[in-house]
């Protein structure tokens, strides 16, 4: 099994950035965008893993979850890594408040104690929004920063829960479902 830990959004803000994100799809970037029911922000990718380590992976994300009291992230801010002119993945961003950053850091100490490596890069909140043909040239995003400059999107989102989730690789994208969810709690 595929699975990644994650915060999963409620409908009217998957929605809202879906619907501002309209341009992007209509235009004529080579990426492959994510549909809106699977726009998520991604705390840990744990890549495959034998469907017999789920009980102690979720124990894990329970671990990382416990004592964290539900908290608020801005959502706002649209950008790709590593750059505009030269994208691999499209996103919007999420603000790294301190609950998060906390949350984020809990999970991985959690995920190195189960064998998983720890993730070579910051944390660096963000939802995807697509990610880039691998043949796409510079060229092909011509526009990309004019069309992302033209973008406005400021929301704020109720964290409650984290979840460990399954992604299935399809020819029509990924297909995620959600295997444990995580409450946090007061």
């Amino acid at each position: 099994m595929r699975a990644f830990v994650a915060i999963n959004f409620p409908e009217a803000i998957r929605s809202d950035i879906w619907n501002v994100t309209n341009v992007l799809r209509d235009g004529p970037f080579p990426v492959r965008w994510v549909s809106q029911e699977s726009l998520h922000l991604t705390l840990k990718f744990l890549g495959e893993v034998s469907p017999s380590r789920e009980p102690a992976i979720v124990d894990g994300v329970r671990a990382a979850a416990d004592g964290t009291k539900p908290f608020t992230i801005t959502v706002s801010g649209f950008g790709a890594f590593p750059s505009l002119k030269r994208p691999r993945v499209v996103w919007v961003g999420c603000e790294g408040v301190v609950p998060l950053e906390l949350l984020q850091h809990r999970l991985e100490q959690q995920m190195t104690k189960l064998g998983f490596e720890v993730e070579g890069r910051p944390f660096r909140p963000h939802v995807t929004l697509g990610r880039a043909h691998k043949e796409a040239r510079a060229r092909d995003f011509e526009g990309l920063a004019e069309t992302i400059e033209g973008l406005h999107y400021d929301a704020v989102a109720l964290v409650e829960s984290v979840d460990l989730m399954q992604s299935e690789l399809r020819r029509d994208g990924a297909r995620y479902t959600v295997r444990h969810r995580a409450e946090l709690r007061q």
